[in-house]
């Protein structure tokens, strides 16, 4: 590996999950605090102008494999790994604690006119809102999303005040439901108002960029925050001008997001990602970052990820409409929570909670399995 420029960069990768980790002593690692131990680590090292580099490496022999390389990749390569192994410690919101051995569901609830899934569905009345949360929170959903404003593409944009008045009667109607509340928006005026009601987390398309207050209010309020890679922290978030290749660019991008909002005072244990499926995304793309889900474990944060519903659901299945994507919703949601995403945001809550149980069920068979 002499000839690797000083501008190489390594990614490590988790993969070759096991069912029952205890028959093979020290020849897997635990992802994080999860259900779930993997065999061998995929590494890739990028270079200008040069085809990547990748290996296959099992754990037990990556600490001499990792010896061998230059050393600026040496180091950095044993920082990704530890996150890999990282266990992340709960997070309090309010009296729910979110721990994160386990996958969680993350209800959405919008309060828009215009969304593209469920636009209109709870505009106006926030009753049916609040009963519809309450749904969610009894059949499974650990967090409930609240949002106010569409980032769906070419939605317009929405005065601060009236998403004020969107979100913060269902967020007061909520706040004996038993689930964390998040309030899903870009406006630190909202974030503020939404605390103010007894929100737990900020969720942002923006990652604390669209607004330039928002991460002093985030900051100060002490709540976990949702960081998403979008390919425009201005009006329009879809705005992008492509990308060369999309999993290295979003683990990048929200890599130096996180040492940015770090650096800035922000607490790193209450930071979750999230690669944005969707959003400036081509369907290539959006596959991509689904099937390197596991990669982004190596940046040492909580995971996050949406996909239901989303176009590409359409795109892989006749064009399905929107209301007609719960079997792709789920089998996205499944996925991700296989690969160890902490939290899948969805619409379709109890038929997810149902996946993730089952899921659950074999993990816990496996483990203990004395066959």
């Amino acid at each position: 590996m002499a000839d690797i420029g000083s501008d190489a960069k390594i990614y490590l990768k988790p993969v070759g999950f096991l069912d029952s980790p205890q028959y093979f002593d020290d020849q897997n690692k635990r992802l994080n605090n999860s259900l779930l131990w993997f065999s061998q680590v995929e590494y890739s090292i990028f270079e200008e102008d040069k085809a990547p580099i990748r290996n296959l490496v099992p754990v037990e022999l990556w600490d001499k494999i990792a010896s061998r390389l230059p050393e600026p990749l040496q180091e950095r390569a044993t920082a990704l790994f530890a996150n890999l192994a990282k266990a992340h410690a709960p997070l309090q919101c309010g009296e729910r604690v979110l721990r994160f051995d386990q996958p969680h569901v993350m209800g959405i609830l919008n309060m828009t006119p215009d969304s593209f899934s469920d636009g209109g569905k709870h505009d106006g009345d926030p009753q049916i809102a609040a009963d519809a949360g309450f749904d969610m929170a009894t059949t499974g959903a650990s967090i409930l999303d609240i949002g106010g404003e569409s980032t769906r593409p070419g939605a317009e944009t929405v005065w601060e005040g009236d998403e004020i008045k969107r979100v913060v009667p269902i967020i007061e109607k909520l706040t004996q439901c038993g689930a964390a509340l998040s309030i899903d928006t870009r406006k630190a005026a909202v974030m503020e108002a939404a605390i103010a009601a007894g929100a737990h987390i900020i969720n942002d398309v923006s990652a604390l960029l669209y607004d330039k207050r928002s991460l002093e209010v985030a900051g100060v309020s002490g709540r976990p925050v949702v960081l998403m890679h979008a390919p425009s922290s201005g009006k329009d978030p879809h705005k992008g001008e492509g990308y060369g290749n999309v999993v290295t660019h979003t683990f990048d991008w929200l890599e130096q997001r996180i040492a940015d909002v770090v650096e800035a005072g922000f607490e790193r244990e209450k930071i979750i990602i999230d690669p944005g499926l969707g959003f400036g995304k081509s369907l290539s793309d959006n596959l991509a970052l689904m099937n390197n889900i596991a990669l982004f474990h190596a940046l040492g944060q909580p995971l996050l990820i949406g996909a239901s519903r989303k176009r590409m659901i359409g795109a892989l299945s006749k064009e399905a409409p929107v209301d007609q994507r719960l079997g792709g919703s789920v089998a996205f949601a499944h996925h991700a929570i296989q690969h160890g995403a902490q939290i899948v945001r969805v619409h379709d809550v109890p038929e997810t909670v149902q996946a993730a149980q089952v899921w659950r069920g074999m993990r816990d068979a496996g483990v203990t399995a004395r066959v």
